[in-house]
């Protein structure tokens, strides 16, 4: 409906213009005081009501985690009052006070669900200070599966991200290497790489050397797919401009056709990144005796539920870093491009 109302001239209401220029929309009705002060009530609730209100069961009393709720209550508060005094600080609390709103409204209702009225059945929905207290009794054995998730992640991504750049750009600039490559590539890429478990584990040394071929094999797929298509679309002029400057086959590659595919690289290696964090989980919880997905693993043999959530909490936030990262390094190699792809 924008698109026709630009097209013919018509004006955009201030909904209709924020949903087509991207932008956040915010209550037309309310302020951001009006917004943070509502924020700032749900918080607080959610504070009091940990640190008040009597549980129906044995829960652990994180008065730490209702402190928090208190103090980030009022800075809430303080920021919907005062957000256009504070520059930068007050634009992003203006985009983010209808999530914290949101965000505050889920924790006291989570709190008072669980620990307060027992509506949710026990052990599968924990209260949010047994989540706290996993953090705080249980960070050893956490961190050490991260640090064995981080290495097994990142040892396999690099070694299939590599390989499957190489190969991209043989397939791309070779004839005679696509002709060789590509059957096996379309006969092996498209199966997935959990398939492939009990060759791996047959196959290598060890659980740990079968989990980063396994990672290596998810990454490399669209890494060499997307490749293959980045260098196959440069068009020809830019070689033929090349070559009349005198320029080498090497130039041409290393100059002209791997510059022009990384915009398509880059979309490989966005995809092959979560298809590597699908095959570590399940990996870890095969084979390997540490990390996020023996973790897991561990909590839901224990019925230690509130374990498990704490990991895929941790687990949410490495992946989500990884690919705010990688966005990063986009942004800095093609400038050109940059925003063109959202995160």
């Amino acid at each position: 409906m924008s698109s026709v109302r630009e097209t013919i001239g018509a004006p955009l209401s201030a909904e209709e213009g924020a949903a087509f220029s991207g932008q956040p929309l915010s209550f037309p009705q309310l302020g951001p005081g009006v917004v943070g002060i509502a924020a700032g009530i749900s918080w607080l609730a959610f504070g009091l009501s940990a640190l008040r209100w009597p549980d129906t069961g044995d829960w652990v009393r994180t008065e730490i985690m209702a402190h928090v709720a208190i103090v980030v209550a009022g800075l809430i508060v303080i920021l919907g009052v005062a957000n256009k005094r504070v520059g930068r600080i007050g634009e992003a609390y203006r985009r983010r006070a209808p999530w914290l709103l949101a965000l505050g409204l889920f924790l006291t209702a989570w709190e008072v669900t669980t620990a307060k009225w027992g509506w949710l059945p026990q052990p599968f929905f924990p209260p949010p200070q047994a989540i706290i207290e996993v953090y705080t009794d249980d960070l050893p054995k956490l961190a050490a599966s991260v640090i064995a998730s981080v290495k097994l992640q990142l040892s396999g991504y690099v070694i299939g991200a590599i390989v499957g750049f190489l190969t991209g750009v043989s397939i791309g600039w070779s004839r005679s290497i696509g002709y060789w490559v590509h059957p096996l590539l379309r006969f092996i890429g498209p199966l997935p790489a959990t398939a492939w478990l009990p060759i791996a584990f047959f196959t290598f040394p060890s659980s740990w050397s079968a989990s980063t071929f396994l990672i290596a094999l998810a990454t490399g797929f669209p890494v060499t797919v997307l490749t293959w298509s980045g260098v196959a679309s440069v068009s020809n002029a830019y070689y033929d401009v090349a070559r009349t400057l005198g320029a080498k086959s090497s130039f041409l590659i290393l100059k002209v056709a791997i510059p022009a595919a990384l915009p398509h690289v880059f979309v490989g290696l966005f995809m092959g990144l979560g298809a590597s964090f699908a095959v570590l989980v399940v990996a870890e919880m095969v084979g390997v005796k540490a990390g996020l997905g023996w973790y897991l693993q561990w909590a839901q043999g224990w019925a230690a539920y509130a374990n498990m959530y704490a990991a895929l909490v941790v687990m949410s936030l490495l992946c989500s870093g990884a690919i705010t990262l990688l966005f990063n390094v986009r942004d800095r190699l093609l400038v050109w491009q940059k925003g063109v792809v959202k995160w």
